[in-house]
């Protein structure tokens, strides 16, 4: 990821993703490259070409928060991408970056989540990483190469499109989930690693990533096929953990009487029975020949 000119680079890849017609502007012909030319994002932001020119190449890069707003216009930003922008253009602070921690999750908040016996839950980190889970969150994802890492799930686990029948819409959402969650902090050296390990592994993700696509992991509804009990339609709501900046707890759940809250349940029963056998094994009396 280019960290010399992250306001240049953004503004360039959404400019490349509209189309003209998207925003009441005639094709034209002869286009050299997808999307809006430099001067047509400049004149609907009501903006000198000139000076949005020095904006993608870096030339300037603190434009005020009226002319950011004007961008966002232009570039038809949603929300979350829309206050990305906003922060990619607030001067750099100067100050140095504290030392990497590792990420812990409150125990108030685990044992919070192991009383929902019947609701999975997870808590992620900044790069989206399973920090925590509840017994039935861990049995939702159980059985991959990459259970306790949602990003390398989606891209490099061999079952992930069978595990997710809607990947392509899976990939999208957590590519712009991860953006989100780094927000302007894109030197994170956690961040670095996945973004170089998965770029160089996944050509799926080297394009999405690419895209800029900024989008706050809040709520959706969500397919899943499981090996153990087939396909679940699950609905979540990511939560941000106050106490924990950067940690989100995200809680799913079925339709009542829904085929998919059958199935959470089976999933349920069969956990349970696999945590008391653990149980036992653990407490079982051990004998010396």
């Amino acid at each position: 990821m280019d960290r010399e000119n992250r306001l240049g680079e953004f503004l360039r890849a959404r400019r490349e993703l509209l189309r003209p017609e998207d925003l009441g502007l005639p094709p034209g012909d002869r286009r050299r490259v997808a999307g809006l030319r430099r001067e047509e994002v400049a004149q609907l932001a009501g903006v000198s070409a000139d000076y949005y020119v020095r904006l993608e190449q870096g030339r300037e890069r603190h434009p005020s928060a009226q002319v950011v707003e004007a961008l966002a216009g232009a570039l038809a930003l949603e929300e979350d991408a829309a206050a990305h922008l906003h922060l990619l253009a607030r001067p750099a602070s100067g100050r140095r970056r504290p030392a990497p921690r590792r990420e812990r999750v409150s125990p108030n908040l685990l044992r919070m989540m192991e009383a929902w016996p019947h609701t999975p839950a997870v808590v992620l980190g900044r790069c989206l990483t399973v920090l925590a889970h509840n017994a039935l969150g861990k049995a939702l994802f159980d059985g991959h190469a990459f259970s306790g890492d949602l990003v390398r799930l989606v891209f490099l686990d061999p079952d992930a499109r069978r595990f997710y029948p809607d990947w392509d819409r899976v990939a999208v959402n957590t590519v712009a989930g991860l953006r989100a969650s780094a927000g302007a902090d894109d030197d994170d050296p956690r961040l670095i690693e996945v973004v170089g390990e998965l770029s160089i592994k996944s050509e799926a993700f080297r394009r999405l990533w690419a895209r800029h696509d900024i989008r706050q992991k809040t709520h959706e509804t969500k397919r899943f096929r499981h090996p153990l009990v087939g396909e679940l339609t699950l609905h979540y709501e990511s939560l941000t953990v106050n106490s924990a900046p950067g940690q989100q707890l995200v809680v799913y759940q079925a339709d009542p009487g829904s085929p998919s809250e059958e199935a959470l349940s089976l999933l349920g029963s069969l956990t349970a029975d696999t945590v008391q056998l653990r149980r036992q094994q653990e407490n079982a009396p051990t004998t010396e020949d």
